[in-house]
């Protein structure tokens, strides 16, 4: 992406985010040729370098603006993990988009922290981490599944078991304080 398009999704993820704070209507996604291309995307806010809300999917929603659209609107007011977010809030939040590529199978050995994201599955349970949380932690490869399958509820070496499967993907990364 250039930078252009990566601030017109910045752009409306932060119309988003407002207007789900605000109780108003979602905007409308520009038409724009990256806001029409098929694509999965987390929208993760963070208010003084402090996790505030991150939700994405894995497919999209339809369009990639669309997607950020949504994402954007949930991580403001559906994380579980947190509080909606207030009006007065949103001009402090920093916003990170997530562009994903499609998830693939890997095998534990093939992990690369810092490059790769991760979904682990094992029965009924699953949890992700994005690529840029193993490099914020400083985490080795063993490190980043374990948490991962701790996200998942499941046992820090779940990732060991036959059972257990690890898929991985990239993402673009991309925030109003790095365009």
């Amino acid at each position: 992406m250039n930078e252009n398009e990566k601030k017109i999704l910045l752009s409306l993820a932060r119309r988003s985010v407002l207007a789900a704070a605000s109780g108003t209507v979602a905007p409308d996604v520009p038409d724009e040729n990256i806001c029409n291309i098929p694509g999965g995307a987390f929208v993760t806010l963070k208010i003084n370098g402090s996790l505030r809300g991150c939700i994405g999917h894995f497919a999209g929603v339809g369009s990639l603006g669309a997607t950020v659209r949504t994402m954007a609107r949930e991580a403001a007011v559906s994380d579980p993990r947190f509080v909606p977010v207030s009006p007065d809030e949103v001009q402090n939040l920093k916003i990170e988009i997530s562009v994903l590529s499609p998830m693939k199978k890997i095998e534990a050995e093939d992990v690369l922290p810092g490059t790769h994201g991760l979904y682990i599955r094992k029965g009924h349970r699953a949890g992700t981490l994005l690529p840029q949380v193993a490099a914020e932690e400083g985490w080795d490869r063993e490190t980043f599944l374990a948490h991962t399958c701790l996200k998942a509820g499941l046992r820090p070496g779940a990732y060991l078991e036959k059972e257990t499967e690890i898929l991985a993907y990239t993402a673009e990364v991309f925030g109003e304080n790095s365009t």
